[in-house]
């Protein structure tokens, strides 16, 4: 699940949201926000169910993933668009 909060200026927090115990183990979001760079955005336990990480990103165009543990890549349904290349916001 994605939640997207408007900042002053251009920018948006977005909180990219998963539940705590699905997939098993440690997920990362990884994209062209991060270089795709596995442990920079790492999702945590919240006391509310789920595990979550907020990255603060520009207008554009932005591809991601998430990768769990054993090298598990999986994308995000709730995403303006899913392709073979993975999970896309437009923001």
């Amino acid at each position: 699940m994605l939640k997207r909060n408007r900042l002053f200026g251009p920018k948006t927090r977005v909180t990219f949201a998963l539940p705590v115990d699905q997939p098993l183990g440690t997920v990362s979001v990884v994209g062209d926000f991060n270089d795709w760079l596995p442990g920079c955005h790492e999702l945590l336990r919240r006391r509310n169910g789920t595990r979550t990480v907020s990255v603060i990103l520009p207008p554009g165009a932005h591809r991601f993933r998430y990768l769990a543990t054993g090298g598990v890549w999986f994308d995000d349904e709730s995403a303006d668009h899913v392709d073979e290349r993975g999970s896309v916001l437009h923001l």
